[in-house]
């Protein structure tokens, strides 16, 4: 072989080696692997806006009665009473006289539609106390007084039926039942004067339960008559003989016991007595008995 052929036989197997050399440091490295690692990121929940009220414009359907204590009720409850105790109600317009608006004003009053302790504890939806002519079961209630004297029944029937006659059989509320029978108004002064409540707002808590629940609807579907409301009073026609009932005054400005005794040829001590008057004090738009 030639000088030459040897020389490039050596540079074979250099390049040989050489090559050889760097596949074997390649492959001798260790494979390095970085997993992806997702992107984590918080995201605060959006603010809810709180729900506009402004359009809210439901009006409060709650009231206060004044039944012994002072009690909370609600519209629907008011309307269930009536609707539970109109047909006794009006049974005992038929029977005894008392108006069917009268008596619910003063059951939703006096119990607090069903609600207030004296009628859950004692059936008692009138406020009627023992006096000396009661025999019955009986409870005692703090009212004008601590821990008065409050008839008790067994069931609420007895209740209304006993303040059906309890107006009907005393002397005190005789001439109520001289009144029109569908002048609610007259009737719930009447009961004012004779003494039934000390509350000098009584009859205008009547009256408005009455016209805010339209109970004297009721007094018509006894009687079969249609109520007409009273028209407007003008101070011309704000006269006592254009708004009062026989046997009746109203007060109207400028009058005093002096002046209705000696329009009435009654004296002023029989005037109080029969109003149950602790004074001479006078208010207008009052109703006074006279006879």
């Amino acid at each position: 072989m030639g000088k030459t052929s040897r020389k490039a036989q050596s540079f074979c197997w250099l390049l040989l080696g050489a090559v050889g050399f760097l596949f074997s440091c390649k492959s001798g490295q260790s494979a390095s692997y970085t997993p992806h690692r997702p992107v984590v990121r918080t995201v605060k929940p959006p603010k809810q806006k709180p729900a506009d009220q402004s359009n809210n414009n439901t009006p409060s359907s709650t009231q206060i009665l004044e039944a012994t204590t002072r009690v909370k009720v609600t519209t629907e409850m008011v309307l269930a009473y009536i609707d539970h105790y109109k047909p006794t109600a009006q049974d005992h317009m038929r029977s005894y006289g008392v108006p069917c608006s009268i008596t619910l004003a003063q059951g939703i009053l006096e119990s607090g539609a069903g609600t207030g302790p004296l009628c859950l504890q004692a059936n008692n939806h009138f406020g009627i106390k023992c006096h000396s002519d009661w025999s019955g079961p009986s409870i005692y209630h703090d009212d004008d007084t601590a821990q008065e004297c409050f008839r008790k029944y067994d069931d609420p029937n007895q209740s209304f039926r006993d303040h059906a006659e309890f107006l009907k059989n005393r002397k005190r509320y005789a001439t109520l039942f001289s009144l029109e029978i569908m002048d609610y108004k007259s009737w719930a002064f009447g009961l004012k004067q004779a003494g039934y409540a000390t509350d000098p707002k009584y009859p205008d808590k009547l009256i408005g339960l009455i016209e805010r629940y339209q109970l004297h609807v009721y007094d018509a579907e006894v009687t079969g008559r249609t109520y007409t409301p009273d028209p407007p009073q003008t101070p011309e026609a704000n006269t006592n003989e254009a708004v009062s009932p026989e046997g009746m005054h109203m007060v109207v400005k400028g009058d005093t016991l002096y002046s209705i005794s000696k329009k009435y040829q009654i004296s002023v001590n029989d005037l109080r007595q029969k109003n149950n008057l602790s004074d001479n004090t006078l208010t207008i738009g009052q109703q006074l008995i006279i006879k």
